[in-house]
C-alpha cells in the first residue's frame, strides 16, 4: 500500500494543541492521515480532565464518567476528529474520513477502534487505540 503525501491542508493552532495531548501513536496516525488525505479535518479533543469528561457524559456525548474514558489518560489514548468544515448532519463525510484513517492505521500497523463502528452508541468523531 502506498500513501501519497499531499500537504494540502494545515492543522489549526487549536487542533495542534488537542493533538499534543494524545499518545504518540495517535499523534503519528493523525499527522500521517492529515498529510495523505483529500479531506480536511479538525482535531476536536484529545485529553479530557474530570470536569470536561463529566460534562461530556451529562451532555450525552460520552457514555463514561471520569476517569473511565480513554480520553482521561494523559497522554490520551483517544482522539475526536471531524471533517472540516464541520457539518454534524453530513454523516457520509465522517464515514469517508474513517475509511482513510483506517487505511492509514493499517499501513502504519496501529490498531484502532472507530466509535462509528460501535453498535450501541455511534460516536462518529471518536478514534481510540485498541488495547
Amino acid at each position: 500500500m502506498d500513501l501519497e503525501i499531499k500537504n494540502k491542508f494545515k492543522f489549526s493552532k487549536m487542533s495542534i494543541e488537542h493533538l499534543n495531548t494524545c499518545a504518540p501513536l495517535l499523534r503519528a496516525l493523525m499527522i500521517y492521515s492529515f498529510a495523505t488525505s483529500d479531506i480536511d479535518f479538525s482535531i476536536l479533543c484529545g485529553h479530557r480532565g474530570k470536569d470536561e469528561q463529566n460534562a461530556a457524559y451529562r451532555d450525552g456525548r460520552s457514555k463514561l464518567k471520569f476517569p473511565n474514558s480513554n480520553h482521561n489518560a494523559l497522554p490520551s489514548n483517544a482522539v475526536d476528529i471531524a471533517p472540516y468544515p464541520i457539518d454534524w448532519d453530513n454523516i457520509n463525510s465522517f464515514y469517508s474520513l474513517s475509511k482513510h484513517i483506517k487505511r492509514v492505521a493499517k499501513f502504519l500497523k496501529i490498531d484502532i477502534i472507530w466509535g462509528g463502528d460501535w453498535e450501541s452508541f455511534k460516536d462518529m468523531p471518536h478514534y481510540e487505540l485498541k488495547k
